[in-house]
């Protein structure tokens, strides 16, 4: 158990970890706020201030922005233990994932060696329906939180069976706009790709083509989502934006 003992901001950034300008940062929004000795000012923390830096970097580790942890942690039945609990089943699913995706990327390293032979859908294992079904909430979020929940309301209505087969067409989508790339981003081929691949996120909500063209910045941008496309082609995302803003400036939208 960790001692009672004061500990000065410098003693909690060594610690944990975290740097002390980070801690500064942390008392002056209110959310970690250290006690203080009333004669001199005096700034220390304790035990209790220990669990919540705890908890502020669990959170963090889970992508919660700091308003959201603040929010978390103010609520009057806030329980440690059950958040705890939580964090460990949270950490095990997500050691699980991640050791899933070491296998892949040791096979597609194999497969590209030619020392294996791998299945279009095993190019994809690792990357479960719910985490890509949250990286397309995400980007809704940018445009229309309103698109979240219509895309939440329409998964939800699927059977396994429909969940399935549309991620089974998304992949196939993915991988024929691949193999269209020896053609160039204007090809009848990739222009196929990306017609077929909006018309997949229809499915989910109503996307525009200015929505589809900030989709293929982000996809290529955002390191979450171009790790997808790296598995299958280094330059995938990047032709994939540029086949985009193709279809795009058809319809006249350009960036």
């Amino acid at each position: 158990m960790v001692n009672q003992e004061r500990l000065s901001i410098k003693q909690l950034s060594t610690l944990a970890g975290v740097s002390v300008r980070t801690l500064h940062f942390y008392d002056q929004i209110g959310l970690l706020i250290p006690q203080r000795v009333r004669e001199n000012n005096y700034r220390f923390y304790t035990r209790e201030s220990l669990l919540k830096l705890q908890q502020i970097l669990f959170y963090r580790e889970m992508e919660f922005s700091l308003e959201q942890i603040a929010a978390i942690l103010n609520q009057p039945n806030f329980d440690l233990v059950e958040a705890l609990e939580k964090h460990r089943e949270a950490l095990i699913g997500k050691a699980k994932r991640l050791n899933t995706l070491l296998e892949t990327v040791d096979n597609t390293i194999s497969n590209l060696k030619g020392q294996k032979d791998m299945t279009q859908t095993q190019y994809f294992k690792g990357f479960s329906d719910e985490q890509q079904a949250e990286y397309e909430k995400e980007a809704a979020q940018k445009w229309d939180p309103d698109l979240v929940h219509e895309s939440n309301r329409r998964w939800k209505n699927l059977s396994q069976t429909e969940k399935d087969a549309l991620m089974k067409r998304g992949e196939s989508i993915m991988l024929a706009i691949r193999d269209a790339m020896p053609k160039g981003p204007a090809s009848a081929e990739a222009q196929k790709g990306i017609a077929d691949w909006k018309d997949q996120i229809n499915f989910f909500y109503d996307c525009s083509d200015e929505m589809l063209l900030g989709l293929g910045k982000m996809y290529m941008e955002d390191p979450r989502f171009k790790a997808t496309y790296d598995r299958i082609d280094p330059k995938l995302a990047e032709f994939k934006y540029e086949a985009i803003k193709v279809y795009c400036a058809a319809r006249g939208v350009t960036e």
